[in-house]
Protein backbone atom coordinates (compact mmCIF):
# COMPACT_ATOMS: atom_id res chain seq x y z
CA UNK A 1 0.00 0.00 0.00
CA UNK A 2 0.97 3.47 -0.94
CA UNK A 3 0.94 6.52 1.61
CA UNK A 4 -1.09 8.36 -0.76
CA UNK A 5 -3.54 5.26 -0.90
CA UNK A 6 -4.51 5.71 2.75
CA UNK A 7 -7.41 7.02 4.36
CA UNK A 8 -7.20 9.69 6.75
CA UNK A 9 -8.65 7.17 9.46
CA UNK A 10 -5.60 4.92 8.70
CA UNK A 11 -3.20 7.26 8.60
CA UNK A 12 -4.44 8.47 12.11
CA UNK A 13 -4.22 4.87 13.22
CA UNK A 14 -0.34 4.28 11.90
CA UNK A 15 0.64 7.32 13.68
CA UNK A 16 -1.28 6.06 17.02
CA UNK A 17 0.76 2.65 16.53
CA UNK A 18 3.82 4.36 15.98
CA UNK A 19 3.73 6.07 18.59
CA UNK A 20 3.15 3.03 20.93
CA UNK A 21 5.96 1.70 22.37
CA UNK A 22 5.34 -1.87 22.61
CA UNK A 23 3.92 -2.01 18.98
CA UNK A 24 6.97 -3.15 16.62
CA UNK A 25 6.92 -1.90 12.88
CA UNK A 26 6.34 -5.30 11.70
CA UNK A 27 3.02 -5.24 13.04
CA UNK A 28 2.09 -1.71 11.34
CA UNK A 29 3.86 -3.71 8.13
CA UNK A 30 1.81 -6.14 8.31
CA UNK A 31 -1.78 -4.12 8.83
CA UNK A 32 -0.74 -1.79 6.43
CA UNK A 33 1.94 -3.07 4.39
CA UNK A 34 4.40 -0.21 5.03
CA UNK A 35 7.92 -0.80 6.36
CA UNK A 36 9.82 0.87 8.74
CA UNK A 37 10.50 3.51 6.79
CA UNK A 38 7.78 4.57 5.02
CA UNK A 39 6.44 5.03 8.49
CA UNK A 40 9.54 7.29 9.34
CA UNK A 41 8.51 9.12 6.08
CA UNK A 42 4.48 9.03 7.25
CA UNK A 43 5.34 10.63 10.62
CA UNK A 44 7.84 13.05 9.35
CA UNK A 45 5.11 14.50 7.33
CA UNK A 46 2.41 14.39 9.57
CA UNK A 47 3.99 15.42 13.12
CA UNK A 48 5.44 18.99 14.03
CA UNK A 49 9.01 19.09 13.37
CA UNK A 50 9.69 19.19 17.23
CA UNK A 51 7.19 16.14 17.85
CA UNK A 52 8.92 14.28 14.62
CA UNK A 53 12.02 14.79 16.46
CA UNK A 54 11.25 13.62 19.98
CA UNK A 55 9.34 10.20 18.41
CA UNK A 56 12.23 9.59 16.54
CA UNK A 57 14.97 9.88 19.73
CA UNK A 58 12.57 7.66 21.61
CA UNK A 59 12.17 4.79 18.80
CA UNK A 60 15.74 4.52 18.05
CA UNK A 61 16.11 3.83 21.32
CA UNK A 62 13.65 1.35 21.74
CA UNK A 63 14.40 -2.85 21.05
CA UNK A 64 10.44 -3.04 21.09
CA UNK A 65 9.68 -1.35 18.29
CA UNK A 66 11.76 -4.18 16.37
CA UNK A 67 10.42 -7.54 16.77
CA UNK A 68 13.79 -8.89 15.88
CA UNK A 69 15.89 -7.30 18.29
CA UNK A 70 12.52 -7.39 21.24
CA UNK A 71 13.48 -9.56 24.24
CA UNK A 72 11.86 -12.67 24.15
CA UNK A 73 10.87 -13.15 27.66
CA UNK A 74 6.97 -13.62 27.42
CA UNK A 75 6.26 -10.76 29.46
CA UNK A 76 4.03 -7.86 28.18
CA UNK A 77 5.66 -5.08 31.17
CA UNK A 78 7.75 -5.39 33.39
CA UNK A 79 5.28 -5.83 36.27
CA UNK A 80 4.89 -9.01 35.23
CA UNK A 81 7.94 -10.29 35.87
CA UNK A 82 7.75 -9.63 39.22
CA UNK A 83 7.83 -12.88 41.31
CA UNK A 84 5.31 -13.06 44.83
Amino acid sequence: MNRADLAPEDTSRIIEMAWEDRTPFDAIERQFGLNESAVIALMRSELKGSSFLMWRKRVTARATKHQSRSPETGFRHKADQRRP
